[in-house]
């Protein structure tokens, strides 16, 4: 997902920028607004020509690869491999020129060459809370001997200043003060939803009857198991009409129809006043058939009596 990021004035003068194509050089902007929060995207040419030369067709994946050919040759970038086997990018002067105020989690491996030795480290949310302890005068602690003994070019470098592993006694403070590490606040484009957004609503009693027992009702009578998304919305429609004291009758008959005639969900409340007030046609007293006899036997039956 695109993001707001800065781009200063410098970087029309910079000398590593003019070292590479103009067609290379917005490619660089580019990639400003796609990277994560510690500067990292996967590197795809086709991915990345899509998000950022779609209007462009000229300029194409073999073309896009060409721009990071030339990105990474001038050290703008460090172009790298995961644990995982796929391929993944890195803007080398990120930390330098974008300033993160509480950073997501990042779902790519770090560089191993700018971000520390280990691939797989993906810091968490809370770690640019806990640098600021781990680092203070006062803080007292292992992490800010460690870090008072970096040197401030190689953080300015590699970028993890602001991501440090914790401590386990600061994680748990972080989890104390700040709740517990929920991940990324950004999901990317295709990722399924979490959570219980699906999930039936919680059962509506009226009387021994529940909404929860209505709609395991409906399921049963159900050749196929319907959606979960149907089910959700039947479960809180049912649960609605329980609540404002309509009889279970009612609210069958209406189920049974809305199944009997595949409608939607949303028309529930319409069938249950049916089945409530359709007024019933008075039927007519019942009469024996007869069958009358003619008036004129004789014309009736030619004469054969």
């Amino acid at each position: 997902m695109a993001r707001i990021r800065t781009i200063k004035p410098e970087a029309f003068i910079s000398e590593s920028l003019a070292a590479v194509s103009v067609h290379a050089e917005r490619t660089f902007f580019g990639l400003l607004t796609q990277a994560d929060d510690h500067g990292r995207f996967r590197d795809q040419a086709a991915v990345i020509s899509g998000a950022l030369w779609s209007l462009r067709p000229e300029h194409g994946p073999l073309e896009v690869e060409d721009d990071l050919t030339q990105l990474d040759s001038a050290g703008l970038i460090c172009r790298y491999e995961g644990d995982d086997g796929k391929r993944y990018l890195h803007i080398v002067t990120w930390a330098r020129h974008q300033k993160i105020n509480r950073p997501s989690g990042s779902r790519c491996p770090a560089c191993p060459h700018h971000q520390g030795s280990r691939p797989d480290e993906a810091p968490s949310p809370v770690h640019g809370a806990l640098h600021e302890q781990a680092v203070s005068p006062h803080g007292g602690g292992p992490e800010g001997s460690r870090e008072s003994g970096e040197s401030s070019a190689n953080r300015e470098t590699a970028g993890q200043g602001d991501f440090s592993e914790p401590s386990p006694q600061l994680r748990e403070t972080a989890v104390k003060n700040h709740g517990p590490d929920l991940g990324p606040r950004i999901l990317d484009l295709g990722s399924p939803p979490v959570g219980s957004a699906n999930a039936p609503a919680p059962p509506t009693v009226s009387g021994s009857v529940s909404a929860k027992d209505l709609v395991g009702e409906y399921v049963a009578s159900c050749e196929h198991r319907p959606p979960s998304d149907v089910l959700g919305r039947l479960g809180k429609t049912v649960g609605k009409l329980l609540g404002e004291g309509i009889p279970v009758e009612h609210i069958r008959a209406g189920m049974r129809r809305m199944r009997a005639k595949g409608l939607s969900v949303s028309l529930l409340p319409s069938l249950v006043n049916e089945a409530m007030n359709t007024p019933q046609a008075a039927a007519a007293p019942h009469r024996a058939w007869t069958n009358p006899a003619p008036a004129d036997v004789e014309a009736a039956y030619g004469g054969q009596l």
